[in-house]
């Protein structure tokens, strides 16, 4: 992967940004400007800095292409990478902050990722756009000048991942894609958004909260060997047999349970079953906010599950995912858990 300086940017005194392009719609591109269809990740890093000429002003950029893909298509390998490359920025004494621009599908997934791997000091900001490049009203540059401006900003230090979207900046542990579209799409819903952008400024509602536990990456060996967990959305008239299917497949599963992490009698009684014969399983909830507690209508200490707290059930598999490089044990899983 090569870097590259974005030309305009040169002035020695303004901050070094890097800049690692991963796809998504903000390097989206249309057949037409009024059309509602696109293929995410059609633009380079390079296209995508070039479009937002206000950059110059804010800081000397180097961009790096580490992907460039719609988000659905996001792989472990590539985090992997992503983390890798965070960590090497991280330790350039060069750099001030580092941007990561993403599809938003995944968004969240890859920033809580990387809070739990990559223990990046200095500014780390995570961005996307509901809108590719070429649409009419593109929400891209402002979000991307934004991002910019934060990952320059020494107050957006030591505050692991932050995403930001719309103005609004959130922590990687609380923010979810809440809507399909529109431009206002991110939300943090149960610990709200920690700050928003006042101009080229952060203000920051709080102080940075302590930095989570990290998996470090020379630990998790090959991406291929990384614990294989699965998600199941429970739903009504929920079968046995689903469960059954990807507890022989899977190293664990996360339940995406109605309520506060619940399912059919049938399928609790699978899951039971795979906790058993040595399967982790996570109790979350697919409502997408509240708490998910031991005990309130499961006996999970005697059916040997783990409950999620307030983890998404898409970031309760990441979770579990490294948890389960360290242990298969449910106690020890869970304190991991309650640790969040």
């Amino acid at each position: 992967m090569e870097t590259s300086a974005v030309s305009g940017a040169s002035e020695a005194h303004l901050p070094l940004v890097a800049v690692l392009a991963t796809g998504g719609t903000i390097a989206g591109v249309q057949a037409s400007a009024t059309a509602s269809s696109y293929v995410a990740g059609s633009i380079s890093v390079a296209q995508l800095m070039a479009s937002v000429p206000q950059l110059a002003g804010l800081a000397r950029l180097r961009t790096e292409q580490v992907a460039n893909v719609g988000s659905q298509n996001m792989t472990h390998a590539v985090w992997q990478a992503l983390a890798a490359r965070v960590q090497m920025l991280d330790a350039d004494d060069d750099v001030q902050g580092v941007v990561v621009t993403h599809g938003t599908d995944t968004l969240e997934e890859t920033a809580f990722f990387l809070a739990l791997t990559a223990p990046a000091c200095k500014p780390l900001v995570l961005v996307g756009a509901m809108r590719p490049a070429t649409a009419l009203s593109a929400d891209g540059p402002a979000n991307l000048y934004a991002a910019v401006a934060l990952a320059r900003h020494g107050m957006a230090r030591e505050r692991g991942p932050l995403v930001i979207m719309n103005g609004d900046i959130h922590t990687a542990r609380d923010v979810q894609k809440v809507a399909a579209s529109g431009i206002n799409a991110f939300a943090s819903p149960n610990g709200g958004r920690i700050g928003v952008m006042v101009g080229v400024d952060p203000l920051f509602h709080g102080p940075a909260q302590p930095m989570p536990h990290r998996y470090p990456l020379e630990a998790l060996g090959p991406v291929e060997q990384w614990p294989r967990v699965a998600v199941v959305y429970a739903h009504a008239d929920l079968q046995a047999d689903v469960v059954d299917a990807l507890a022989a497949l899977y190293d664990g599963l996360v339940l995406a349970g109605v309520g506060d992490g619940n399912a059919t009698d049938a399928a609790i009684d699978a899951l039971k079953r795979a906790a058993a014969k040595g399967v982790a399983v996570v109790r979350a909830s697919r409502t997408g906010s509240g708490y998910v507690g031991r005990g309130a209508e499961i006996d999970d200490g005697e059916a040997g599950f783990v409950a999620a707290g307030e983890l998404s059930a898409q970031k309760a598999r990441i979770l579990l995912m490294l948890a389960l490089t360290q242990t298969r044990d449910p106690a020890r899983l869970q304190a991991i858990f309650d640790s969040r």
